[in-house]
């Protein structure tokens, strides 16, 4: 699991079948001040999110199928949850 904010969507006329009726959202895992931000990614949207967004994001193509109800489609990463808010513990 990652914690991600929904930077974009994406638009595709063509696409697989396993991504028909879904709505796909580009995401960026969130990053501590002073690292480098993770590359981002695209994830099948199952938690009505939308752009700005802070998401909880299953990247294991074998749950993702699972929870989709799928078996050998090409998908890997989707959106399970909206996070409302993350509270970091300060070793201070």
């Amino acid at each position: 699991m990652l914690i991600a904010k929904v930077i974009g969507t994406v638009v595709s006329t063509v696409k697989h079948p396993a991504y028909h009726e879904r709505k796909i959202l580009l995401v960026q895992g969130l990053h501590l001040p002073g690292e480098k931000p993770d590359d981002a990614f695209v994830a099948v949207d199952l938690a009505q999110a939308g752009v700005g967004d802070v998401v909880l994001v299953c990247q294991e193509g074998g749950s993702t199928r699972q929870i989709m109800g799928l078996k050998d489609q090409p998908v890997r990463s989707s959106i399970v949850g909206v996070i409302d808010s993350v509270n970091l513990k300060s070793d201070e």
